[in-house]
């Protein structure tokens, strides 16, 4: 059997790469313009490679019951790992990815296809806009991991961003989101605040290095208008490779302080990372 190789390719938003993995059989790293964007085992879903993917997953473990159907709505598609995940993890689920480069779906699809009767709808669109005309009420989770190379697109970071996701989901659903910054948090402060505006309870999964202000790193949102089950996630983050905190209430209130709500008139992507800031965890 000949060896995988690396497939490059320019697509609607960047250029593309997917890189095999020398240790697992059929595992693949894509990046779009070099920064890592998913890392995808097609012999095991269930395998998370990423820090921020692994913490995703635990939220997804303990949403609801193991093994339940869910609704899902991945806003950023990548290589498509977390709807394979939940696939694996939960089979039934209906899931809708909306990914805004089509030509990056197509890569990924024709080298790293989905498995037959996945429940994977792909969507190639804008992850604000398909919010906006998708029935209310119709998902238990939206994930969003949507970066414009390294960067959140600035319209994915306001309060009406943040009301359209709530629409679309249940009363009792969860909004994900995988943001990234570095002390003195002025955009991952301004996001909570946002979503803090919109939504009842907020909780926030990161590295303590990360929360010192002592690098750059991925941060966890979670929101929604129930009271979330801190424990399991806390006891799964801390048992991570890289060990996690699970903050919320009062810790949250004072890392927000005086950060206002984003709105359309006056949003901006999250911030450049440092060069070198992204690495498989």
């Amino acid at each position: 059997m000949s060896e995988p190789i690396p497939v490059t390719r320019t697509t609607d938003y960047g250029t593309a790469k997917l890189m095999p993995d020398v240790d697992r059989e059929r595992a693949w790293l894509l990046t779009v313009d070099g920064a890592p964007q998913s890392y995808v085992d097609l012999d095991a879903p269930t395998h998370l490679e990423f820090e921020y993917a692994r913490r995703l997953g635990h939220v997804l473990d303990t949403a609801a019951e193991p093994g339940r159907a869910l609704d899902v709505v991945h806003l950023g598609g990548g290589a498509l790992t977390l709807p394979r995940y939940v696939a694996a993890t939960r089979p039934g689920s209906r899931q809708d990815v909306v990914e805004a480069d089509r030509g990056l779906l197509d890569l990924v699809v024709e080298h790293l296809p989905l498995p037959a009767g996945s429940g994977i709808t792909l969507h190639a669109a804008d992850a604000r806009a398909w919010l906006e005309d998708a029935p209310p009420s119709s998902a238990d989770i939206v994930i969003a991991d949507v970066f414009g190379g390294s960067r959140v697109p600035a319209h994915l970071t306001t309060v009406a961003y943040a009301r359209a996701a709530e629409r679309v989901l249940r009363p009792d659903g969860v909004y994900l989101a995988n943001l990234a910054d570095a002390a003195p948090f002025a955009f991952l402060r301004s996001q909570l605040a946002t979503f803090a505006a919109v939504f009842q309870e907020l909780v926030l999964i990161a590295e303590p290095a990360v929360l010192r202000g002592r690098r750059f790193g991925n941060a966890v949102l979670i929101a929604g208008h129930r009271p979330l089950d801190t424990a399991p996630l806390a006891r799964r983050s801390a048992a991570d490779a890289f060990p996690a905190r699970v903050e919320h209430g009062a810790a949250l209130r004072d890392l927000i302080g005086g950060a206002e709500p984003v709105h359309d008139e006056n949003a901006v992507p999250s911030p450049e990372p440092p060069e070198g800031a992204f690495s498989i965890g």
